[in-house]
């Protein structure tokens, strides 16, 4: 991918007209009212005084119309709703469930422009390398689409082609959505525990290698790799020799879409082993491998019942992969011990180590939370208990106490909530708790504990005997350096507090801003009356249209100042 296709390289003439595209579909589904609620009390006569409360909102709920709004906007949009869906913790169930069902489907664009394309990158002669290639595709999504095809040799393969030109949308749209998510981590309280910067800076990184089938390749040959052998998984050979940039030819697989229930009972499938292997895959992933398939939604995944009792899945598309730290992979593993346990205050305690609460939280109370949080669920049998909707009702008590939504375990808990839904969909007995307990049990053996400590120390004696003269003079030093440190602190919280000072007097400079943005929001409320209706119907012209974008944009140009 070259420079120009990174974000901040798009000329401003086409940001500009991407930016009126988003505030008219803003202005169409009335998106101002998810907001407004949740804005600080300082902000919400700005909304109350707004040009768009000329607009009706219409019959749809909110979330139907987030849903509308995202999936006219295109790719980036349509994958962050995907996302957000995942964090039913955090926002509102009814938008949760309507995102939920964002669907990443797009008209294909034509066979000729894929072959062209697909000439093109490899840089020989189409009929040289493919004997046959189906001009339809079989599956046409925002980034890229897929033709059914034939090598020269013989061999039947899927060739995976990413949609022309699509780089410089999605750098465009990424630079809004950055903007957008920055706004709202600074303005609306509700949205700061989601870090959405932090959030959209690991989508910026996650859909920029989508784009790149070099990418998929690799990711798929370690898959591929990691579950060699395996009874559980089966990834497609990647062919390299044919695969560029945008570009990914794979061996064709056949087996039965995941989501074909019907055609998997009628082939006599044991539902419960497949559900149990889903689980054991996805543990496997997590803690041994630390590589683990995170976008898998019914659509790339398929089943292998060449023998039905002994079932076991096909994936594809390895463009989003997941890992942990292995600071992430300990806490991680023993949390789940824990609640499998039900040992609240190991909870609790693990909680604080980590960060993921303030360190000023009262252990006690908060062992409490968890603990009235978890008996009502544990008092059902295993096999009723739904550990996404567990995790959910978790997650929303602890932000009683401040908890910081951790984005490095957002696509984990994604793959999570699929797995288990998919497991209940395949076995609605299916327990993933005695399902996935053994498991850890058997990881923290080997990675915790004091056999794992001595194998570290074995693993790391060599540099431990090299440092081991230093040890006299580091103990000798170390309450000089501690004051030192202690100075340092001291003189870095007197710079804050200055800091603060000279914020709290820019702050009073702003008031003639705000002031002025006020008057501009009513002003335009006065004069775009008519304009502004029709425009949304299509009845005015483009100079309307763009005075009503404009008069935005502005309006939030000086509330951002």
């Amino acid at each position: 991918m070259s420079s120009a296709d990174r974000p901040g390289q798009k000329p401003a003439s086409g940001r500009g007209l991407r930016s009126l595209t988003i505030l008219r579909t803003v202005v169409r589904y009335r998106l101002d009212t998810l907001v407004a609620p949740y804005a600080p009390e300082r902000l919400r006569w700005l909304f109350r005084i707004s040009p768009l409360n000329l607009v009706p909102q219409g019959s749809r709920s909110r979330g139907e119309r987030l849903k509308l709004a995202l999936s006219e906007l295109g790719p980036v949009f349509i994958k962050f709703g995907q996302l957000l869906s995942t964090r039913r913790d955090l926002i509102p169930l009814d938008i949760a469930d309507e995102l939920a069902e964002l669907q990443d489907a797009v008209p294909p664009f034509p066979g000729h422009t894929a072959r062209s394309l697909v000439a093109d990158a490899l840089e020989r002669e189409f009929d040289s390398v493919f004997s046959s290639f189906q001009d339809a595709p079989m599956a046409s999504a925002s980034i890229a689409q897929v033709h059914p095809a034939t090598l020269t040799s013989g061999e039947n393969v899927v060739v995976k082609v990413v949609r022309p030109d699509i780089e410089s949308v999605i750098a465009a749209d990424l630079a809004l959505l950055t903007g957008l998510a920055r706004w709202l981590d600074e303005n609306v309280d509700i949205f700061r525990p989601l870090h959405l910067p932090d959030i959209v800076a690991d989508y910026r990184t996650t859909i920029f290698d989508e784009l790149d089938m070099r990418k998929e390749a690799a990711n798929t040959e370690r898959l591929r790799e990691n579950f060699a052998g395996s009874e559980l998984l089966y990834v497609p050979r990647v062919h390299h020799a044919l695969s560029r940039t945008n570009v990914l030819v794979l061996e064709r697989i056949y087996g039965i879409p995941i989501s074909d229930m019907a055609t998997l009972r009628s082939r006599g499938t044991d539902m419960k082993k497949l559900a149990e292997r889903g689980v054991e895959t996805f543990f496997t992933q997590v803690f041994e491998h630390n590589f683990f398939h995170a976008d898998m939604h019914p659509g790339n995944i398929f089943v292998n019942v060449d023998d039905p009792a002994d079932p076991s899945y096909i994936a594809i598309d390895c463009a989003i992969i997941g890992r942990l730290s292995r600071e992430d992979q300990d806490y991680l593993a023993k949390n789940l011990l824990a609640f499998f346990n039900r040992d609240y205050a190991q909870v609790a305690r693990l909680h604080l180590e980590s960060g993921w609460i303030p360190e000023e939280t009262d252990p006690d109370a908060f062992e409490q939370v968890i603990r009235e949080v978890c008996e009502p669920i544990f008092a059902k049998p295993l096999n009723e208990i739904s550990f996404g909707h567990f995790l959910v009702q978790l997650f929303q008590a602890a932000r009683e106490f401040n908890m910081e939504v951790q984005p490095q375990l957002v696509l984990l808990q994604k793959t999570l909530l699929y797995i288990e839904g998919l497991g209940r969909e395949l076995y609605p007995q299916l327990d993933l708790w005695e399902t996935a307990k053994p498991f850890m049990e058997e990881w923290m053996v080997e990675h915790v504990g004091p056999a794992a400590a001595l194998r570290e120390v074995a693993a790391h004696a060599g540099e431990l005997l090299e440092r081991l003269p230093e040890l006299p003079a580091a103990i000798l030093t170390a309450e000089t350096r501690l004051k030192s440190l202690e100075r340092n602190l001291r003189n870095q919280t007197r710079e804050l507090k200055r800091l603060e000072e000279r914020v709290a007097r820019g702050a009073k400079g702003r008031i003639l801003t705000r002031v002025s943005g006020a008057s501009l929001l009513a002003l335009a409320g006065l004069l775009l009356f008519n304009p502004l209706s029709e425009a949304l119907t299509g009845g005015a012209g483009i100079s309307a249209s763009a005075g009503v974008a404009s008069a935005l944009l502005g309006s939030l140009l000086l509330l951002r100042a």
